[in-house]
């Protein structure tokens, strides 16, 4: 690796370290707003069971996403967001995998 480039990933490992204590603002932040989780489920037509188990999480973190108790977050927020807006790609990616 050359040391410009070694020293540009050091600089940004440290920067990301700063940001996680609290001692620097990020450059940007991304907020989502949870999708309406049963609604989605719904629309798949499958019971919890079934809607947790494609989804790979289990039936309890299921119910606390829909009952509000609990907020999805990083990959299962995206992850839903894809099964909202694109069913197919879901059902096409979990149909694969189980074959």
């Amino acid at each position: 690796m050359k040391e410009e480039i070694f020293d540009e990933l050091i600089a940004s490992v440290k920067e990301g370290g700063a940001i996680l204590r609290g001692e620097k603002k990020a450059a940007r932040k991304f907020h989502m707003e949870a999708p309406d989780i049963k609604q989605i489920r719904e629309g798949y037509k499958l019971t919890q069971e079934q809607f947790a188990a494609m989804m790979g999480i289990s039936t309890s973190t299921l119910q606390n996403w829909e009952q509000g108790r609990r907020v999805p977050e990083g990959p299962a927020m995206m992850l839903l967001c894809v099964a909202k807006k694109h069913p197919e790609a879901i059902l096409d990616a979990v149909c694969e995998s189980s074959m």
